[in-house]
């Protein structure tokens, strides 16, 4: 029970996974290293990325930059030039048609002074702006600047307007020059260069003030794209940086800002973190993914080596183990010649335990038969000696002259008759250990029914014995102690019907408590004689009693008699180290 109880252990006592827990242990350092060096490569991988990005960005905005800078060239150059010609309409006019024809990016050119009422364009009409924050912002800044119109009071479309301040002679200044670029010429230009959408790349441009000048996406989409924890004036005056942040939709982005114009423009391009670095193939990867991944296949490869080279070998060795302690002598096969040379001794070593085992049982089975045969042989000995006491009784009681004396030595003739009973029971009952009373007792109930009824004197015997195993110093004084109270229960055994019967019981209990009970029929009307008296068959069974370390209860009502013997059945152990007791005591008696 034991043994099963080990074989069921928790799954913690395997083998297999004890070494499979400590490679584990052993391996984590590297899965750390692992782990720092791919979040090193990660970041790399980032910050490549984000240098690609500034590269797209500055290849997106290279023609937007162009237009821009030519527009602000041009501006320059009519703020320079517009001076003598200002008086003069017609002049003024055909200037600013010069101008746009010059440069087909340009959609409108004119000259708005500081009142704001507009007659000199490349139109050759008249619009006044006074009045219309739109014009408030074109004359404030005394530099270039740049205006993002999405409804162009002139061109009714979205444009980009290129500011630059009119001065006089004097250096007071007297105007502004208003350069208007279509807001679509821009992504027209994108197009030209072939630049890929699907990357979802974002361009925009916006001042020092923060507002947007140019987008590639849609007005929706631009806000939206926006990084939510960085303001646009703050990004202002950046010269290049790169960096990732959450956008106003949640998303995370990779941004980029340029300085288109020194101190005047800036451009920002963004698209998904996961489309930027995803060119680099490693940054697909979580960072501990792959040394989590190569972690799990050293575990597995190791283990596998492990259930090859040692576990499979013991796995075997341990069924084959358990097979030979179960009782089961098949060694089965133990060539281990591709196991490691520790297990190939530790399986010679099982195997010469095994043959010094069954040979050692091979000398106790032949040792024990013989002796078996040489106690079976006491046994019979002793039974044939009684026997032939009792036939020497029986020739003396015929040549005995007085009753008493015949009755006494047939009462001696008896025991010695229950005595060779109990032997030749000894000598044929099965087992060498111990005794089964079912097939003792019973022998001898005959024996004694035998002798104590005859054609003049019958009485029913109901017998019922358990399959009880008994130690042989509780079977002999236990067959005594039934033969003394069998002979006496028949002696008194009466019924008023003529027919007096006796029964005889012998059952055990779960405490492991033996009870034997003779209960035999008396007649009310005759003499009160009980089962037992105060003569020799009660000394003898009071003795019997003791020696089984008993008790006894005898009692007598309604016509019936009956004795109880109750004693504490003992286990083969206890005899055996009650006989080493003994043998020592023998020994010490003979020293002295």
């Amino acid at each position: 029970m034991k043994t099963e109880k080990m074989s069921k252990g928790s799954l913690i006592d395997r083998l297999g996974v004890r070494l499979a827990i400590f490679l584990a242990v052993a391996l984590f350092p590297l899965f750390l290293i692992s782990t720092v060096q791919s979040s090193s490569l990660l970041r790399e991988a980032r910050a490549r990325s984000e240098a690609a990005l500034m590269g797209e960005t500055l290849q997106a905005v290279a023609g937007q930059n162009r237009i821009l800078q030519q527009a602000l060239a041009e501006a320059r150059l009519l703020a320079f030039t517009i001076g003598p010609v200002i008086e003069f309409d017609r002049g003024c006019n055909d200037q600013m048609i010069k101008t746009t024809e010059a440069n087909d990016d340009l959609s409108f050119a004119a000259y708005i002074p500081l009142d704001g009422k507009m007659t000199c364009s490349s139109r050759d009409i008249t619009y006044d702006f006074s009045g219309m924050p739109l014009f408030d912002q074109m004359i404030t800044p005394d530099q270039s600047s740049f205006l993002l119109n999405p409804d162009g009071p002139i061109s009714g479309q979205a444009v980009i307007g290129v500011i630059h301040p009119v001065f006089d002679k004097a250096g007071k200044k007297i105007g502004v020059i208003s350069l208007s670029l279509p807001h679509s010429s821009l992504h027209t230009y994108e197009d030209r260069l072939g630049y890929d959408t699907e990357k979802a790349l974002t361009i925009l441009t916006f001042d020092t003030d923060g507002r947007v000048i140019t987008s590639s996406a849609d007005p929706d989409e631009t806000e939206i794209d926006l990084p939510a924890n960085r303001a646009l004036p703050a990004l202002a005056g950046t010269k290049a940086a790169t960096f990732t942040a959450r956008s106003n939709s949640g998303d995370e982005r990779v941004y980029a800002v340029l300085e288109l114009l020194p101190d005047q423009l800036y451009v920002m391009g963004s698209w998904p973190a996961k489309a930027a670095i995803s060119m680099n193939p490693i940054a697909d990867f979580s960072p501990i993914l792959v040394p989590g991944m190569m972690w799990l296949a050293s575990l597995l490869v190791a283990y596998f080596a492990m259930q090859k080279l040692v576990i499979g070998h013991i796995k075997r060795l341990s069924r084959s183990l358990r097979t030979f302690a179960s009782g089961r002598r098949a060694v089965g096969d133990l060539n281990y010649a591709s196991a490691p040379r520790e297990i190939r001794l530790l399986a010679q070593s099982y195997e010469k335990m095994t043959e010094t085992i069954l040979h050692d049982e091979a000398e106790l089975e032949d040792m024990i038969h013989h002796q078996e045969v040489l106690l079976r042989e006491v046994h019979h000995r002793v039974k044939n000696n009684l026997q032939l006491i009792a036939s020497i009784i029986s020739m003396q009681i015929r040549k005995s002259r007085t009753p008493e004396t015949k009755e006494l030595m047939k009462g001696l003739q008896e025991r010695v008759i229950s005595l060779a009973t109990i032997h030749r029971g000894l000598y044929q009952t099965s087992g060498l250990s111990d005794i089964r009373a079912d097939e003792l007792l019973p022998d001898i109930v005959r024996q004694i029914t035998a002798l104590a009824t005859g054609p003049e004197r019958r009485i029913d015997i109901d017998c019922h014995i358990d399959k009880i195993k008994l130690i042989p110093d509780q079977a002999v004084p236990l067959s005594l102690l039934l033969t003394e109270a069998m002979t006496n229960a028949m002696k008194y055994a009466s019924s008023p019907d003529g027919n007096p019967d006796l029964q005889i019981k012998l059952t055990e209990d779960d405490e492991g408590l033996a009870s034997l009970v003779l209960e035999n029929s008396l007649d009310e009307a005759g003499p009160k004689e009980t089962g037992v008296g105060s003569g020799l068959g009660s000394q003898l069974a009071q003795a019997f009693v003791q020696q089984l370390n008993g008790t006894m209860v005898t009692s007598s009502e309604g016509g019936r008699y009956r004795l109880t013997v109750e004693f504490k059945l003992a286990l083969m152990a206890e005899a055996e180290l009650r006989h080493a007791r003994d043998e020592d005591d023998d020994e010490n008696e003979d020293e002295d």
